[in-house]
């Protein structure tokens, strides 16, 4: 497969009766998604992670009515379709997950679920599939948000650029929890607790790919906060925080997504109900963002988007018009601009890419 082709994973709400996962080809000189393959037989994967080293990708599915537990699922990729296969499965000590993702050394699957207010930890076995679970962790909390803030509601975790710490975003408490990975025994340690605003409601959070800065989308608010880390201490400490909404903006939205550029100048995040990309400079002398630019997604509830690895396209996974909408990305401004090229997936959730062996 040429340089300009990338093997384009969907992950999204589904039962077990209708394709969950979607493959397809994506060719980033013409922006075209060819269909390649669907798997069937999962409950709302809308999560996924892919190991390019192993080439295994990493999910879920939700427990079946009447079970204690989902799974979580390694798949092996065929290295020359890009299709997937079953490769094995743990249970998930969960009935929803909502967010999966791998150490750097890719020596553990780490999960939450929003609903349960956990996070998981499970070993990655020599063969790279997913072992059995090794750590457990129950947020307690609350915050302001009826409803949406009256219990802990972690949303997505992330390892930092050392590999030492673990980062977890709860929404219903407005707090980044913080651990310390310790892999001998295969434990997350409690290390900090990083508080927001009141009703920020935390989601998802990226480090700067090679600076000192750390950025968490708050859906709640429908804001961006920076922090500059220190990634010895493993402490993060609060220097902006912005709006993901134009000033005239006047309805109702929450944002989803945020992502950085790999050349480390440009922060993206999406916003639902505004159903826009937000486009941020990002200041690399103080990590501080400069809006660009705002952008229509083409559909309504724009739940994640990806940059591709090459950082010339970004697709826009609308989840309530079932549509997934491609864009070029311009590398001097970051501006973003449709190429007209749209598939239709049923709720697509999750966006994930992987390059064949050449």
């Amino acid at each position: 497969m040429d340089n300009s082709k990338w093997i384009t994973y969907f992950g999204s709400y589904a039962d077990k009766q209708s394709p969950g996962i979607y493959t397809y080809v994506l060719d980033e000189q013409t922006g075209e998604l060819s269909s390649v393959d669907t798997v069937s037989g999962l409950i709302n994967p809308t999560f996924m992670t892919v190991s390019q080293s192993k080439g295994l990708l990493y999910s879920y599915t939700q427990a079946d009515e009447g079970q204690d537990s989902g799974a979580v699922l390694t798949y092996r990729i065929d290295p020359q379709s890009g299709a997937l296969s079953l490769a094995g499965q743990q249970p998930s000590s969960d009935k929803s997950a909502t967010h999966i993702n791998l150490d750097h050394a890719e020596q553990f699957a780490m999960t939450v679920s929003y609903s349960e207010g956990t996070i998981n930890l499970f070993p990655i076995q020599p063969n790279g599939e997913i072992g059995p679970l090794s750590d457990k962790v129950r947020h307690e909390g609350s915050s302001v948000v009826a409803k949406r803030q009256d219990s802990a509601h972690p949303h997505s975790i992330y390892t930092d650029p050392t590999d030492q710490f673990v980062m977890v975003p709860d929404l219903g408490m407005d707090t980044i929890k913080v651990y310390r990975l310790n892999r001998e025994e295969g434990k997350f340690v409690s290390h900090d607790d990083v508080k927001l605003a009141p009703g920020s409601g935390p989601r998802h959070f990226a480090f700067h790919p090679s600076l000192a800065y750390a950025y968490v989308i708050n859906e709640l608010n429908s804001t961006l906060t920076v922090f500059a880390y220190d990634g010895q201490a493993g402490k993060l400490q609060e220097i902006q925080t912005i709006s993901a909404l134009p000033a005239d903006f006047s309805g109702t939205s929450s944002t989803a997504e945020v992502q950085i550029s790999s050349c480390g100048s440009f922060l993206y995040g999406s916003n639902r109900g505004h159903d826009s990309i937000v486009v941020f400079a990002i200041d690399k002398s103080s990590g501080k963002l400069s809006l660009v630019q705002h952008i229509s997604t083409g559909g309504e509830h724009p739940r994640h988007f990806s940059l591709t690895p090459s950082g010339r396209s970004l697709l826009a996974a609308n989840k309530d018009s079932d549509s997934v909408h491609v864009f070029t990305v311009d590398q001097d401004s970051g501006k973003l601009t449709p190429t007209g090229q749209v598939i239709t997936i049923p709720q697509p959730t999750c966006v994930r890419f992987y390059k064949l062996p050449s």
